[in-house]
């Protein structure tokens, strides 16, 4: 599949988070961790809640699901977990660089779609289509369409994401759909709702991480750059300041508000586990001519 050309300013974050991850923490994902009450909150830990955020999620994969699409895979180490687990995975990812750092990682063990997965075109189906904080990127009616379409009948949805709650309003905090959204929406789709897990508590504290990185590290990076340029190329620097003023004071009002931590989190973000399963045609809409003799559709769901 030819991949899509250009590149937004989500995947050069996440591009940019995976080599400075890589090569100064020792990440290997892009996800929130998972910090249950025995891992202290130390940068030093992320790893491990991130280990035990990937032990979650795979814990609960049902046992009857064996073809797995993994969408936004980031860096494939979900993917590779699942493959090394018995599974038969397939990968999207809209990212040319974290694309090769899962064929790095995985080579010909998971077949990689390049490319949104709204635009994802494929014969192929899945008996689970997992979100792993990428469905927040996605345009939800068609990913809805285009998930009914590849998942097998009786086949799982299942999402781990961040979204939106009523409150979130003024929140300077950014991603995540509305979740009532979600819910209206996907009540249109064949869908019934088999986990609700609410894991904000254990994902909550990332942003303070996070916020304390960003103000004790990046902020004073920043103005060190700024304080060069100015010294060095003082006509140079009013310039910049000037053209992406609004762009800086955006990123600033944004990263450096105090107003990122765990409990702003808690106010006006969920962090949810949802697993939906596809529900079975109903026979009676079935055309029985068209239908081989040798299938029954009333058994679609439990002869698997």
């Amino acid at each position: 599949m030819r991949r899509r050309q250009g590149k937004t300013s989500r995947e050069l974050g996440l591009e940019i988070a995976a080599i400075c991850g890589t090569h100064f923490y020792k990440i290997e994902n892009l996800h929130y961790g998972y910090w249950t009450l025995d891992l202290s909150i130390d940068l030093a830990n992320l790893n491990k809640a991130q280990e035990q955020y990937t032990d979650f999620v795979i814990s609960h994969i049902p046992h009857e699901a064996k073809t797995i699409l993994d969408v936004g895979c980031g860096t494939g180490h979900i993917a590779k977990r699942l493959v090394d687990a018995g599974y038969n995975v397939d990968c999207v990812s809209p990212s040319h660089f974290l694309s090769e750092q899962v064929h790095a990682l995985l080579a010909d063990r998971a077949h990689l779609f390049e490319c949104m997965f709204e635009q994802l075109k494929t014969d192929r189906k899945y008996d689970l289509i997992l979100f792993s904080e990428s469905f927040q990127y996605v345009g939800m009616t068609k990913a809805l369409e285009n998930i009914t379409d590849l998942l097998n009948a009786g086949g799982y949805l299942l999402i781990c994401d961040v979204f939106k709650v009523e409150n979130s309003k003024n929140s300077a905090m950014g991603g995540g759909h509305k979740l009532k959204n979600f819910h209206n929406l996907i009540a249109h789709y064949p869908f019934e709702l088999v986990k609700d897990i609410d894991i904000t508590p254990q994902t909550a504290p990332n942003l303070d991480l996070f916020d304390d990185a960003m103000k004790r590290v990046v902020a004073p990076a920043l103005e060190a750059s700024f304080d060069y340029l100015h010294c060095r190329y003082k006509l140079m620097a009013k310039f910049l300041r000037w053209k992406y003023r609004k762009q800086i004071e955006r990123a600033y009002a944004k990263y450096f508000n105090g107003k990122r931590s765990s409990e702003d989190f808690r106010k006006c973000r969920t962090y949810r586990f949802l697993l939906y399963r596809k529900l079975c045609p109903n026979p009676i809409d079935i055309d029985i001519g068209a239908v081989d003799s040798r299938t029954e559709p009333a058994l679609c769901c439990s002869a698997r």
